[in-house]
């Protein structure tokens, strides 16, 4: 039992997949968090040190830039405790996602996609001169504050590192701010320098054709801006993955194990599929889902 639902964010379950795969492959299913996604846990201790710290009071209104799910977990914590919200999103965001924020009384700002979060007209600039034009307010910034990387170091990383008795050898996460495959990753190679840790990039992104992105469907991932958060010391390997390769998989795995989940959970089985075959028998490899389907069911891509 919880004294309260913040409380309840984390200990998620590992399901083994590619059973046909000679190695183990597990998916740690974040999607099973209170708000739906991996972002609970960076959203919950980053509002958790703003108010310790000072930078969030009372009555103050939380302001923030998101794809979606940092901006729905931003909202359920809001609402359970008593924050005002404000989420400043891009219009290339799923309906399901948007409408989700508003249901926790939120309010929500959409934007035209732009190329870069530093485009004065992207979703992020509009937070950030939000932010500044509203008193009383404050912005987690969660695309540059490196409590986001810190977050997954505490909750995530630690949680791995116990669920699998230190017998990791391979971590797969999607790349959009870097907190998670950053935090969760310092964390695994403090323990065992030895464990790979793998970024998924989409194949379209900023750092992917570098600095000429162009438009592409994964939401929640892509690395299109440079940012503090992302720390590649820990990262033994970029992993690219296009639109198609994603979505093939998003089919393959609702239809043949039912795992119902999000376009950069697909994007990382694939990437954790296609890498598998250069694994040992005896490796064994997490790869992060970091959302549901259900989010995306209006995209038709199942």
């Amino acid at each position: 039992m919880y004294q309260n639902l913040i409380k309840s964010i984390g200990n998620t379950p590992l399901v083994k997949i590619f059973h046909e795969m000679p190695t183990q492959v597990f998916a740690k299913l974040e999607y099973l968090n209170p708000g739906g996604s991996v972002k609970d846990r960076s959203a919950s201790y980053m509002i958790e040190q703003a108010e310790k710290s000072g930078r969030l009071l009372p009555g103050m209104t939380i302001i923030d830039a998101s794809s979606g799910n940092q901006g729905i977990a931003m909202s359920m914590i809001g609402a359970a405790k008593g924050y005002p919200v404000i989420i400043c999103a891009s219009e290339k965001s799923s309906v399901e996602k948007i409408n989700t924020i508003k249901a926790y009384g939120a309010q929500v700002k959409l934007f035209p996609p732009t190329n870069t979060l530093e485009d004065p007209n992207s979703y992020h600039a509009q937070a950030v001169k939000l932010h500044k034009n509203t008193p009383n307010s404050f912005m987690p910034n969660q695309y540059y504050n490196i409590e986001n990387r810190h977050a997954h170091y505490h909750s995530l990383g630690a949680e791995i590192w116990k669920q699998t008795d230190g017998k990791i050898t391979h971590f797969f996460a999607g790349a959009g701010t870097g907190g998670t495959v950053s935090g969760v990753g310092t964390y695994l190679k403090e323990k065992n320098p030895s464990i790979k840790v793998f970024a998924i990039d989409s194949n379209h992104s900023y750092r992917a054709t570098n600095g000429n992105p162009k438009p592409y469907c994964l939401e929640g991932m892509g690395i299109d801006f440079t940012s503090p958060v992302l720390d590649e010391n820990v990262i033994n390997e970029f992993l690219e993955v296009s639109d198609t390769q994603g979505i093939t998989m998003l089919q393959y795995l609702a239809r043949n194990t039912g795992l119902l989940i999000g376009p950069s959970s697909g994007a990382v089985a694939h990437a954790a599929h296609s890498y598998a075959n250069r694994m040992k028998p005896n490796d064994l490899a997490v790869a992060i889902f970091g959302d549901s389907g259900r989010a995306y069911l209006s995209k038709n891509w199942y």
